[in-house]
């Protein structure tokens, strides 16, 4: 499993998703100071419907540009086989007979990347309980909570 091409992917992705909110925040922003949302009566609440909504997607993009700028800055080096696990490790895991890819990254947690080889990774962001329950840990262990068996490391 290559995975240089999986960070590629996942950066990609971000960079697809800060693009999409940046336009999102830019019809927000248009909705909420346009003429169209401009108050009729004292009931009338569009407006600030808009711009909360501004608001949020201005949040969105925030943290959209600070997720791609820690992929940029983060070292995804490659894993020895004793090496502990960190943010930038790729692991394999079986849990009750099914093996399970785990890319730990700084940003992105949640997403499901296709590997080269055709397998689901999950990206795990370092709040993840699974990413704090597999950092420090090495190939060969066993986790109780959640039962899980560490494979291989890369």
């Amino acid at each position: 499993m290559n995975k240089t091409l999986l960070v590629e992917s996942l950066r990609t992705v971000l960079k697809q998703r800060y693009e999409r909110a940046l336009a999102a925040l830019a019809g927000a922003h248009e909705a909420a100071t346009g003429a169209d949302t401009k108050a009729e009566n004292k009931y009338d609440t569009r407006g600030l419907e808009a711009s909360y909504l501004a608001a949020g997607q201005a949040d969105q993009v925030e943290e959209l540009r600070r997720g791609i700028s820690a992929l940029e800055n983060c070292d995804f080096r490659d894993f020895d086989f004793d090496d502990e696990i960190g943010i930038g490790a790729l692991v394999e895991t079986e849990k009750d007979g099914e093996l399970l890819h785990y890319l730990l990254a700084p940003a992105g947690g949640g997403l499901v990347l296709t590997a080269d080889t055709g397998e689901a990774v999950t990206v795990l962001g370092p709040g993840a309980p699974l990413a704090m329950a597999l950092t420090g840990k090495t190939s060969g262990t066993i986790l109780t909570d959640p039962e899980i068996a560490l494979l291989e490391v890369s």
